[in-house]
């Protein structure tokens, strides 16, 4: 029953994508523009896209997988859909897998398609792996989908749960060391960066893009970034209503 419910509704999710044009362009193209912004908004200074570039790469598909998240669980609350899954005894489970799947695979794409164009059209140097960087990214692409799930549950529209956004995701790209290094900061704001995932989801590519062999690091900031997201998505379902008011 669990695997049946997460199947449908990966395939229906998916569905929904496809026939959505616009849902697309944000998630391929809209990061890939963002990146060619910033590559040429520095042409003068190309050691800043270098240090950037690659952060960014997993920053704006988070952003974007926010945003497309939060509004899709929206519409289910809206239509009922939710509702009429949710009378299952073990639906819960298997819609949380099947958008886990089904934004897996759009990450996977998004990740890919956005570090192809960063290093092969924009030159960005990445130190590491490549295959290590898609994965990281795809890991950020995934907190933003489970980030945007949880907040979506205290929306009633499209629009309070897009204002959602800069009041959660904005301050975190404020404070996880892309702008200013953390050490630099005021002491309550560097305590504070500590517990927001974006600063995990942020070192973790650094050290992708800065070090050919990155060490024990990486792999713990991975996996806070992953173990974050897992709690987010795990209070989106305790706190998810059925329905929208």
């Amino acid at each position: 029953m669990i695997l049946t419910t997460a199947r449908s509704t990966a395939k229906r999710v998916l569905r929904q994508l496809r026939h959505d044009r616009r849902t697309v362009m944000l998630l391929i193209g809209v990061p890939n523009l963002l990146l060619i912004l910033v590559r040429y908004a520095f042409d003068g200074r190309p050691e800043v896209f270098q240090r950037a570039g690659l952060p960014l790469v997993g920053i704006f598909p988070l952003v974007s997988m926010f945003l497309v998240a939060s509004i899709a669980m929206l519409r289910e609350r809206r239509t009922g859909t939710l509702e009429r899954l949710m009378s299952m005894p073990t639906a819960k489970l298997g819609l949380l897998l099947g958008y886990g799947a089904a934004f897996g695979a759009l990450a996977v794409v998004q990740a890919s398609t956005v570090l192809a164009v960063a290093t092969l059209a924009l030159d960005l140097h990445v130190a590491g792996p490549v295959w290590l960087a898609v994965i990281v990214a795809v890991a950020n692409a995934l907190l933003g989908m489970s980030l945007g799930l949880f907040f979506s549950a205290f929306a009633h529209t499209e629009f309070q749960a897009i204002q959602f956004m800069p009041a959660f995701i904005l301050p975190q790209f404020m404070l996880c060391g892309l702008l200013v290094p953390r050490s630099a900061m005021a002491r309550p704001l560097e305590l504070a960066s500590m517990v927001m995932p974006l600063t995990y989801a942020y070192d973790a590519l650094r050290a992708v893009g800065d070090q050919a062999n990155p060490g024990a690091d990486l792999f713990r900031d991975l996996a806070i970034t992953l173990a974050m997201g897992a709690v987010a998505l795990a209070a989106g379902a305790a706190t998810l209503p059925r329905r929208t008011p």
